[in-house]
């Protein structure tokens, strides 16, 4: 939280951003050590620190473009999913991805050590981010009560 940092969804763990708000002109260098912002229409979460750095705080959102800076050198070739759904009830959870088992092939279940008690829903394994979003799109078109559909990098879950 004080370290400066951020979510992405896709982008890989290590890669170096600058974040630049558009409005006060302010930047900031952060290194992606998660995954989110899970709410649409977001592109990426600052930690407090990073936040703060740029007057972020008060608003909590803000106009910004991103640059990367770098990435890690030695990466295994990317594979993508999509998150349909995160839930505290692990019943729930699994309901829900053995419906789109069921529909979509590849379903599975994702809790990590950082959200204890959160379980992630992730469909499919995509070799591109264009094919998770096509698999994202026609989630979101074929099922009416899943309005978020998110694509995020398989290689850090």
């Amino acid at each position: 939280m004080e370290q400066m940092t951020a979510a992405h969804r896709t982008l890989p763990f290590g890669a170096q951003v600058r974040v630049h708000d558009l409005d006060n002109q302010k930047s900031v260098d952060v290194r992606i050590n998660d995954r989110g912002p899970f709410v649409d229409g977001r592109v990426i979460d600052l930690s407090h620190a990073a936040a703060r750095s740029i007057d972020m705080i008060g608003p909590g959102t803000a106009r910004v473009s991103l640059e990367v800076l770098s990435t890690p050198a030695a990466l295994a070739p990317a594979q993508f999913a999509v998150q349909v759904g995160a839930f505290r009830n692990r019943d729930n959870a699994e309901r829900l991805r053995r419906e789109m088992e069921s529909k979509y092939g590849r379903a599975r279940l994702i809790a990590r050590a950082d959200t204890p008690g959160l379980w992630r829903v992730l469909v499919g394994r995509e070799p591109t981010q264009d094919g998770a979003s096509a698999l994202a799109q026609r989630i979101r078109s074929e099922r009416a009560s899943i309005k978020f559909a998110f694509v995020v990098r398989l290689d850090s879950v």
